[in-house]
């Protein structure tokens, strides 16, 4: 079975990361292409259990996002994913000063092809009891691109207007998809060589 190539969006709270994801996806669905959105698992677990995760609940927060992400790529040829588990590790390093979820978080980030992290030019919203306001948006913020530089995970900064954002990384997905739509074909052909 083929594997879909993940595009992970990134970012603090509020930094556009859901609505980018849902015009990303819908964007490439009209190209004919097999896209799906992957929501933040975080998000509905947060309204299911009207609260905030406490410690020793990231972990298996984290666990289920990577698992929504891993069985769409293997059924659909694009995932667009509003977040991974990276960013439930750099809220538990945050909020809680843990760090084991690491690891496993930087391993599953790995499996993903583009990293798209959002910055923290949008206008701040409220979000009920899921956000905690704007020093902790400009904190995650930067802790999320220190690991990100020291893990040494390639990332596209992405700012601007919601339609800036938006054309910007279609052009970064289209790059991406092209010259991994140039290099299979290399070895499809090289394979026949003599």
């Amino acid at each position: 079975m083929a594997i879909g190539h993940i595009i992970a969006l990134l970012g603090a709270e509020c930094t556009g990361k859901t609505t980018l994801a849902h015009a990303l996806a819908a964007y490439w669905q009209t190209t004919g292409l097999d896209a799906v959105m992957v929501p933040e698992y975080l998000r509905q677990w947060c309204n299911t259990h009207q609260r905030t995760p406490q410690t020793h609940e990231q972990a298996s927060i984290a666990l289920v996002q990577h698992q929504r992400l891993q069985t769409a790529a293997a059924q659909h040829s694009l995932v667009i994913a509003d977040t991974t588990p990276l960013m439930t590790a750099v809220y538990s390093d945050y909020m809680f000063a843990d760090t084991s979820l690491y690891a496993q978080a930087l391993a599953a980030q790995r499996d993903v092809d583009v990293t798209l992290l959002m910055g923290t030019d949008l206008p701040w919203q409220a979000d009920g009891f899921q956000r905690d306001g704007v020093q902790s948006q400009q904190g995650v913020d930067a802790l999320l691109r220190r690991v990100l530089d020291q893990a040494q995970l390639p990332f596209q900064s992405v700012a601007g207007s919601e339609s800036e954002r938006l054309q910007f990384t279609i052009k970064i997905i289209a790059n991406f998809l092209y010259s991994t739509s140039e290099k299979s074909q290399k070895n499809h052909l090289n394979a026949f060589k003599p």
